[in-house]
């Protein structure tokens, strides 16, 4: 909703409560949207250095946002395993976007832990 409307965490969280039930765990989505909006430039340069071929302003709206959120919980929060983030992350994709999200959403998931040295690579 902020990508599509140009808005701000401070106005898209109430925007979103009047659309959607209250969020099961309401403290980690308000800490979440606004981490993600926080560090917007952070986490796109990270999708940006793992999807090779793909400039972030041509994905899909939900693949991008889906991106985003996986990209920030696995560089930015300490207590989701990398792997928790990825396959909520590919469920997303799989729910919300076309039928090639999850494993678009996962390729560049998985980069992305490898280049945050989440991923002990073997």
């Amino acid at each position: 909703m902020m990508d599509f409307l140009g808005v701000g965490p401070d106005e898209a969280i109430p925007l979103f409560s009047l659309v959607s039930p209250s969020p099961p765990d309401a403290e980690y989505y308000e800490e979440t949207v606004r981490g993600v909006w926080e560090h917007k430039s952070e986490v796109d340069g990270l999708i940006r250095q793992a999807a090779e071929n793909w400039r972030l302003e041509r994905m899909t709206l939900v693949d991008r946002n889906i991106l985003r959120l996986g990209a920030y919980e696995i560089s930015r929060s300490g207590d989701i395993p990398f792997v928790v983030a990825i396959n909520e992350a590919v469920d997303l994709g799989k729910r919300f976007g076309s039928e090639e999200s999850g494993a678009f959403v996962n390729g560049i998931l998985d980069k992305i832990s490898e280049i945050t040295n989440k991923k002990v690579r073997p």
